[in-house]
């Protein structure tokens, strides 16, 4: 499972706000198609965003993102029912993070990995840095990067293109 936050790792970390409380955030498209990948790869994928917003669960709705916690500071409960509803343990888990609130579930997991403008607090802990920053397209890089490491770069290429093919 790949557990990512979202505002400066998904957005640069802005978000704009009308006077009619219409709140509005640039996701990268390069994002979606590391969640096709993480798909290919049986990779699953669950948001938790210290901060609510309803752009943030547009974009999971659109993408098919079942588990999203939006709004939650303290990500180490949201964390633990993921691991209890997929009975998974921390050595099966990645993260991917920006800020200090990241730090406690960076902590636990087997994979903590940081976006290029995520603090130093938050890249002294992960194990990978990507290059690119929130909002333009680290999460994808970050997928691209767990499915080298396992090997299954061309395998999971294989399975996207039978997909794009057949749709």
């Amino acid at each position: 499972m790949l557990i990512s936050d979202v505002d400066g790792v998904w957005t640069d970390g802005s978000f704009y706000k009308g006077t009619d409380n219409i709140e509005l955030k640039k996701f990268s498209v390069f994002d979606g198609v590391g969640v096709a990948m993480a798909r290919a790869a049986a990779i699953k994928i669950a948001l938790i965003s210290g901060r609510y917003s309803s752009a943030t669960e547009h974009r999971a709705r659109e993408l098919d993102i079942e588990d999203i916690y939006n709004g939650s500071l303290n990500k180490l409960p949201a964390y633990e029912e993921l691991k209890s509803k997929y009975d998974l343990e921390d050595s099966n888990i990645a993260y991917l993070g920006d800020d200090i609130i990241d730090i406690p579930v960076m902590n636990e997991v087997a994979l903590p990995i940081a976006v290029a403008n995520a603090t130093p607090d938050v890249k002294k802990v992960a194990v990978h840095v990507t290059e690119l920053s929130g909002g333009e397209g680290a999460f994808r890089e970050a997928v691209s990067w767990i499915i080298s490491e396992q090997g299954r770069t061309e395998e999971v290429f294989q399975i996207m293109k039978e997909r794009i093919i057949s749709s």
